[in-house]
């Protein structure tokens, strides 16, 4: 079966929810690229390949520092017969550090053969290191 890039969208977001490393890499295309155009020092602002993003997806899972309860969509830019769509979305969730949090961010989600070839998360910096409670 191959998925729409909405149903690419449920199912990442489903697995980030309930952190499946599985899941996760049954999304990413073995040569997916994965971006964060925004980023802070020490954090990657590029991974390659499915083994190096879903790697880095579960190191910073096993350390419990968020955890996304659910995402709130805001807008979806795209119709279901595009491989590419823009989500507008916050990551709902609770930090070990300061409880509560709505986490702002924008996806560029490009899909083929129902995988995710290409992700650029455009994550709201400030208010990612304001929930692990850095800077404070």
């Amino acid at each position: 079966m191959t998925w729409t890039a909405r149903e690419v969208l449920d199912r990442w977001r489903r697995a980030s929810v309930e952190q499946s490393i599985e899941d996760m890499r049954c999304l990413y295309a073995v040569d997916a690229v994965h971006e964060f155009p925004f980023t802070a020092p020490g954090l990657p602002s590029r991974l390659e390949g499915r083994d190096e993003i879903v790697g880095w997806i579960a190191a910073g899972w096993s350390t419990n520092a968020l955890r996304y309860e659910t995402y709130r969509t805001r807008a979806v830019h795209g119709t279901d017969d595009q491989d590419t769509i823009v989500v507008e979305q916050e990551a709902v969730g609770t930090s070990a550090a300061t409880g509560g949090f709505a986490l702002p961010n924008l996806v560029v989600l490009t899909v083929h053969n129902g995988q995710i070839a290409e992700l650029r998360d455009y994550v709201n910096i400030p208010a990612a290191m304001a929930a692990l409670g850095v800077g404070r």
